[in-house]
């Protein structure tokens, strides 16, 4: 595994959040596309467009269980005066072989069914007696009075205009029409969409792979009790969730003790299921800051290309990071401070787009608003700096919620934007217009 810093700036460079996301995005690539079941597929982004072999619906059909006709025979019909027709069978969906429908007849159809030769029209089933000589009728009382087919007779009271409740043939699409395009996110719609024309496979990028860890000897699992001078591992969790939230198959590790040692030999470990590599923690100047360690001495063993540099960005919070490619294949790692606040939005501002550039995907970043602040007093930021406070975003105006500390897991669970503050404003007043980073 190798750490070097291939792409070094100087110690002293302080980079723009611009500078650190191009230089991710320049070495992210999209993944190889491959084919894949449709089940399989969902999430996945197409690479081909897709058109339809033949269309939708393949025939015309019943759209209403009912009585296929002839729109002639029902001219005029009524309750005092019904046409009465002569039943010559059932037409079911799936069934093979039509019935004719000739003057004076018609069928009994079901939902779904093809449309049988000479009718034009289908009448539904509560608009005739259902075949049991009285009244109008209810479509559950007409198929429990001749469960295995169609009566004699049937009345029916109502006339019908031509192609009444006909589904027609290529109605929804048809045979030559693209219906999906290159780039397209597979959904549920989509992957039904596909399944309707017939498709089995389709060509798609993968969901990127995402590895997960967190690094601290304090952090403890969730569920377990604390002892004196440990915390809850949260960002291991939090992270595994929003990288599947971007799109991706997140692995969460947990958190790795502060040995640099069994950071390496973990991160080794997981490189064989990994697409992307994200850490939390250990990324600063403290004396067991030991990411940059353990990744700065695996650069003295091996010199195959890759690397991870470590730096300071002109933000707040998540000054600290690290970005570069681990391991024989290369895998690009993400290094992220280990604060909570420090970390998520570190997430959203360079790993999100990351996993999104390796989907394939055009639209890499949260959508942005601007949006009017309301607060009671003005808003200080740090000069140099861009600042990405916790807001809760509606209807046009965007409220503050919790501090500026790194540590208020609590504010930004309740936030749903992110308040961006340039690096030559040191102060917002109330009412002021902002840029708001959507979450959700």
């Amino acid at each position: 595994m190798s750490s070097a810093a291939p792409r070094s700036a100087g110690r002293d460079h302080l980079w723009s959040v611009e500078e650190h996301l191009e230089d991710i995005l320049t070495t992210v690539r999209p993944l190889d596309p491959i084919e894949l079941q449709l089940l399989d597929a969902q999430g996945c982004v197409l690479v081909e467009d897709v058109t339809v072999p033949v269309s939708l619906p393949p025939f015309d059909n019943s759209s209403m269980d009912g009585y296929a006709v002839r729109v002639a025979d029902v001219a005029g019909a009524s309750e005092e005066f019904p046409a009465v027709l002569t039943v010559v069978g059932d037409v079911a969906a799936g069934r093979a072989g039509l019935l004719q429908v000739g003057p004076g007849q018609a069928a009994r159809i079901m939902t779904g069914a093809p449309l049988p030769p000479g009718a034009e029209a289908v009448v539904p089933v509560e608009w005739t007696d259902g075949g049991l000589g009285g009244g109008p009728v209810s479509g559950m009382r007409a198929r429990s009075a001749s469960p295995e087919g169609a009566t004699g007779e049937v009345r029916v009271h109502r006339p019908a205009p031509p192609r009444a409740h006909v589904r027609a043939k290529g109605s929804d699409v048809r045979a030559g029409d693209r219906v999906l395009e290159a780039g397209t996110v597979l959904g549920p719609p989509q992957i039904g969409l596909l399944a309707a024309i017939g498709r089995g496979t389709v060509r798609v990028r993968p969901r990127p792979r995402v590895v997960v860890l967190s690094t601290g000897s304090e952090l403890v699992p969730p569920g377990e009790p604390l002892a004196e001078g440990q915390i809850h591992d949260s960002n291991s969790f939090a992270l595994t969730a929003a990288a599947r939230d971007a799109g991706a198959i997140a692995y969460r590790v947990g958190a790795v003790a502060d040995d640099a040692e069994t950071l390496r030999a973990t991160i080794e470990d997981q490189l064989v299921r990994a697409d992307l590599m994200v850490t939390s923690g250990g990324v600063s100047v403290g004396a067991y800051d030991v990411v940059k360690e353990a990744l700065s001495h695996a650069a003295d063993a091996e010199e195959d290309g890759g690397g991870v540099e470590f730096r300071k960005l002109a933000m707040q919070p998540g000054k600290p990071q690290g970005f570069g490619t681990v391991g024989p294949d290369h895998t690009p790692l993400l290094a992220l401070p280990g604060n909570p606040v420090s970390s998520y939005v570190s997430f959203e501002l360079f790993v999100r787009p990351a996993i999104r550039a390796l989907m394939g995907l055009q639209d890499l970043h949260r959508p942005t608003a601007r949006a009017v602040l309301r607060c009671d007093k003005a808003l200080t930021s740090p000069a140099g700096r861009r600042q990405f406070l916790r807001g809760r975003y509606a209807d046009g105006a965007v409220t503050p919620v919790g501090g500026a500390s790194s540590h208020l897991v609590a504010a930004l669970a309740h936030a749903n934007a992110l308040i961006v503050v340039g690096e030559d404003t040191e102060s917002l007043e109330p009412d002021a217009d902002v840029e708001v980073v959507l979450l959700g």
